[in-house]
């Protein structure tokens, strides 16, 4: 056989299948992609505008409970009756820390779902694993179970200061039906998807043969 003819058997060679079945090498991507990738990775960190604005909301929340307890103090110790009313100052002090503390869990899944977990494996103490957040459905079951509380909390509020009429009839109605919807969201939205993720996790463990 001429040289000829072994290079041409030795390319055909090469470039026939090893039958080893290994994957292909995967396709050099073009440098537009690879740039564009990488500024989709580094456009998490626009995430940090919203955590820190709703920090700095519930900061405000926070405060602006804590001045209205102040205020509701100066209130009721000079004339603690009649009570009605001045258990309302108390219930709106209820319904602000609720708020900041949902402003607070917003900040804190925004920031564990696009940046990083809060303090993983860090110094100080490890978050509560309720406050742990693994995917969207998590930060949105917590806004929510928030929501209802703010919105009973609210409710109750009115009642203390109502007068009189059908009003507050219609207003508690619609308030129940907004808490049956969150509920029935939290039921059969997000805890649904959760437990499909549950289920899809624990199928493909090994069986237990001990």
């Amino acid at each position: 056989m001429s040289d000829s003819g072994e290079e041409a058997a030795r390319g055909a060679g090469d470039s026939a299948p090893t039958g080893s079945g290994g994957p292909a090498a995967p396709a050099e991507r073009a440098p537009a992609e690879r740039w564009f990738e990488r500024g989709l990775r580094l456009s998490r960190g626009l995430v940090l505008i919203p955590v820190v604005v709703l920090v700095l909301s519930a900061l405000a929340a926070f405060a602006y409970g804590a001045a209205l307890f102040i205020w509701a103090l100066a209130e009721v110790i000079p004339h603690p009756f009649p009570v009605g009313h001045k258990i309302g100052l108390f219930l709106l002090d209820i319904d602000l820390f609720l708020v900041g503390a949902t402003l607070l869990i917003s900040a804190i899944g925004f920031y564990e779902l696009f940046i990083s977990k809060v303090d993983a494996g860090g110094r100080g103490a490890a978050m509560p694993p309720w406050l742990v957040m693994r995917d969207l459905n998590d930060l949105k079951a917590r806004v929510v179970s928030m929501l209802v509380l703010v919105a009973a909390v609210s409710f109750v509020d009115v009642v203390v200061g109502f007068s009189g009429g059908q009003d507050i009839l219609y207003l508690g109605g619609a308030v129940a039906l907004v808490i049956a919807a969150l509920t029935a969201f939290l039921r059969f939205g997000a805890g649904r998807e959760s437990a499909d993720r549950t289920r899809s996790g624990s199928a493909g463990k090994p069986p237990d043969v001990s």
